[in-house]
């Protein structure tokens, strides 16, 4: 397979490494990113940087993108110099940006008309599952075109799932960042209670991490927490982007989700404090604010 060229555009916090496992598996890659000083280490280790996305489709054969913003795939996309622009007949393009369903199957009917193929493949694990080849993959898209990617799948994670139709990839997401937003407010929660209490973080997370109240989120991001790491694993900034697709999306369906629209008010408070850019692990620092505690 490595016979195939892959192109890839977006070598932040989970795009870099991911490409990494692509470079590493011996295949010919090209890539595209924004800022091209973020993509040095990539070309350092044997990748060939392209100056748009368009040049990357007219060189690969199967072209991934995980970029942060629907408008950011919308432009690398189907804009002037875009993929769209330079995919090539039997090519594949592959998004894995948490982005909208609606958008995913827009993408899909566009590469069609090249006589290409595009799935939408949004990832979850964070910058550690990105790291370790341990993501875990939601897919949607012509099923023999997946069973095609498959085995690349495999180099980036380790939970991979066909879940239907174009757009069913994110779909699958939005359900998976819904479960993840409002688990992290328990999170904060109960280490900030810990704190209060005077009890040593990392000895609560160790009992309840493998109880009932076990989650990725506290015995990942909890150790974040305990240790006064904020760096991002996934921005605060583009949490409350993907929670605005899922209440759009929402009120699409005609459905009610309260719980996620108060948990969103309080992301959007991250945001106000200017935490943006912090990993979702920094909502504990709202707390701090709420409760006039300091670090």
């Amino acid at each position: 397979m490595t016979d195939r060229t892959i192109g890839w555009i977006g070598t932040g916090v989970m795009g870099a490494p991911m490409c990494h496992h692509l470079i590493e598996n011996d295949f010919t890659t090209y890539i595209y990113n924004r800022t091209k000083e973020k993509a040095a280490r990539l070309i350092e280790n044997g990748a060939t940087w392209c100056e748009t996305p368009k040049r990357v489709a007219e060189e690969s054969d199967y072209i991934f993108t995980i970029v942060g913003f629907p408008e950011d795939v919308r432009e690398v996309v189907l804009g002037t110099d875009g993929i769209i622009e330079g995919m090539q007949e039997g090519a594949v393009l592959v998004d894995m940006t948490t982005s909208s369903p609606s958008l995913a199957e827009e993408i899909y009917r566009q590469a069609k008309t090249k006589g290409a193929s595009a799935l939408d493949a949004p990832v979850s694990g964070g910058d550690i599952g990105a790291k370790e080849g341990t993501l875990a993959i939601m897919v949607g898209g012509d099923e023999e075109i997946y069973d095609e990617l498959l085995p690349i799948f495999h180099m980036l994670g380790e939970n991979i799932s066909y879940m239907g139709e174009p757009g069913a990839g994110q779909h699958t997401k939005m359900c998976n960042q819904i479960l993840i937003a409002d688990t992290m407010i328990g999170v904060v929660e109960s280490l900030l209670y810990a704190y209060k209490a005077g009890m040593d973080p990392d000895d609560v997370i160790d009992i309840i991490g493998k109880g009932a109240a076990s989650s990725w989120s506290i015995n990942n991001l909890g150790r974040r927490i305990a240790k006064g790491d904020y760096q991002p694993g996934f921005y605060i900034k583009h949490f409350i982007k993907d929670m605005g697709i899922a209440l759009q999306e929402a009120k699409r369906m005609n459905l009610a989700l309260p719980g996620l629209s108060l948990v969103h008010q309080f992301y959007t408070a991250a945001n106000a404090f200017g935490y943006e850019d912090l990993g979702t692990q920094g909502l504990y620092k709202i707390l701090q604010h709420l409760n006039n505690i300091s670090d």
